[in-house]
């Protein structure tokens, strides 16, 4: 078994998911007393979070490249990043160490194939939605076509995520504005919704869409989990 190494705290609530699933996962794979071999660097997510919405990116990357550099010290022998608006500099990361890093939205993008669909909707934080490193990915790289909401739908959905999720509130009201936005994506013509920050999934689940849920979080575990324990395991969802 390969030795995952994961970047959290971004936030800690959708790490503890991370963590959950990948030994919940191993477990059911291989009995017993099994629990996956990881290691962890949980980040202060209040510094990230100054430096994202302050646009001082290349101080939040030179930290991503040290949490990664560190698990690599510590005997991971792949890395995986458990948020998606640090993807941003994935590449960067990936120059800098010499394992490879698995990348959330390959991952995604291999099971919005595996499905048949070739249309999604887009969640996630303002900088994921807008910005081309995660959405220009899905469409470059995989071929899919992204819609994403309106700019008064992204505004909610990027204030839920900061102001309430990743403060472990979970709001009805806020909820039904996700669905409603979700239905929208829907109504314009998405086959499958991309739950694209992983606290979403924390207010929102299959149960409340007319369509496919695509949850980041429990895919890019999964996708570890196989790099993990399967030797011969495809390149598909390894950062180039």
């Amino acid at each position: 078994m390969k030795t995952v190494g994961l970047i959290g705290g971004m936030s800690w609530e959708s790490s503890i998911e991370y963590y959950r699933i990948i030994n919940e996962t191993v477990r059911d794979r291989l009995g017993g007393l099994h629990s996956a071999k990881s290691i962890m660097y949980s980040v202060d997510f209040a510094e990230i979070e100054a430096l994202q919405h302050q646009g001082r990116w290349d101080e939040a990357t030179e930290m991503m490249i040290a949490a990664a550099q560190n698990v690599e010290n510590g005997g991971a022998d792949f890395v995986i990043i458990c948020t998606n608006t640090m993807h941003k500099m994935a590449d960067e990361v990936q120059k800098h160490i010499r394992v490879p890093l698995l990348h959330i939205a390959d991952a995604t993008a291999e099971q919005i194939k595996a499905r048949g669909l070739t249309k999604v909707g887009l969640l996630g934080t303002r900088f994921t939605i807008e910005e081309d490193f995660y959405k220009g990915r899905l469409v470059e790289k995989h071929g899919l076509e992204v819609l994403i909401p309106t700019e008064e739908e992204r505004e909610i959905v990027h204030r839920v995520i900061f102001d309430e999720l990743c403060m472990g509130e979970i709001k009805q009201s806020s909820r039904e504005q996700y669905v409603s936005i979700m239905d929208h994506l829907v109504r314009r013509g998405a086959e499958g919704i991309i739950l694209g920050c992983t606290e979403i999934s924390l207010l929102v689940g299959d149960e409340d869409s007319q369509v496919a849920l695509f949850d980041t979080t429990r895919i890019h575990a999964l996708a570890a989990v196989e790099y993990a324990l399967e030797e011969n395991r495809g390149e598909a969802c390894l950062e180039k």
